[in-house]
């Protein structure tokens, strides 16, 4: 019969003390201090790239999609105001996804442009007095209770003004050409199916609604400008769908 080891055998563990220390009590020295914001610097520059990569994929689909629209209005003149309009409008819908995209790109930049302007500016400067003594504060909050620093309508219009009012443009060129040389709306066969004013009707509508877009709605300042000084309104909430 085989016995097992006897008790005298056991090795000595220490014995462990009745209080644990706590992280939160000891103090952070300089250098972890550094060593952390690296990191946390590190990785939302990851993350604001990651969707910056996504806003330029979003615009991709608008080029290919709409030269794809122009190649087959030329070739097929008959279809041309059906083909230009469903450009169009699959550029809003574009354009919406691009806007989603911006607003959650537009996070992470405002963490990065404060670390950048309070932190690493004044290492660089030798000087380390940042421009914003409540930055780190600032930034915390957000890590804590993340928001949105663009309503809808602010992303809309930041990604119309900078990507795809060139899009539109083309477009609305192509359409312009088009009804001055076939000013007609024909099916095919030669039956009329609409009135000549209902397709101009609708994509002078649909530029209207973009151009008061572009023109009432504010634009977007830069984050460290913008986004900081009201701690009573820095933005608004994610909700459990967009995480």
């Amino acid at each position: 019969m085989i016995k097992g080891p006897s008790n005298d055998s056991r090795p000595d563990f220490p014995e462990l003390p009745e209080e644990k220390p706590h992280f939160e009590s000891a103090p952070l020295t300089r250098s972890e201090y550094i060593t952390a914001l690296a990191h946390f610097y590190r990785a939302e520059m990851h993350r604001s790239l990651v969707w910056r990569t996504r806003l330029d994929t979003t615009t991709n689909w608008a080029i290919v999609s709409t030269l794809a629209i122009l190649t087959a209005s030329l070739q097929n003149p008959e279809w041309a105001v059906e083909t230009l309009i469903l450009g169009m409008f699959a550029n809003v819908v574009f354009l919406t996804i691009e806007a989603r995209r911006f607003r959650f790109f537009d996070v992470w930049r405002a963490r990065v442009r404060m670390i950048e302007e309070n932190f690493y500016g004044g290492i660089l400067r030798r000087d380390q007095s940042s421009p914003d003594e409540l930055w780190g504060t600032h930034v915390a909050d957000d890590l804590l209770c993340p928001r949105f620093h663009l309503t809808h309508m602010q992303a809309f219009r930041a990604r119309l003004v900078r990507n795809f009012r060139f899009i539109f443009f083309f477009l609305l060129l192509a359409w312009v050409t088009h009804r001055l040389t076939h000013p007609m709306v024909e099916h095919p066969l030669g039956v009329v199916v609409l009135p000549v004013w209902v397709p101009d009707l609708i994509v002078g509508g649909l530029y209207l609604t973009l151009l008061g877009v572009a023109v009432f709605t504010p634009g977007v300042q830069a984050p460290e400008l913008a986004y900081w000084p009201d701690s009573d309104h820095r933005g608004e909430d994610l909700s459990s769908l967009d995480v």
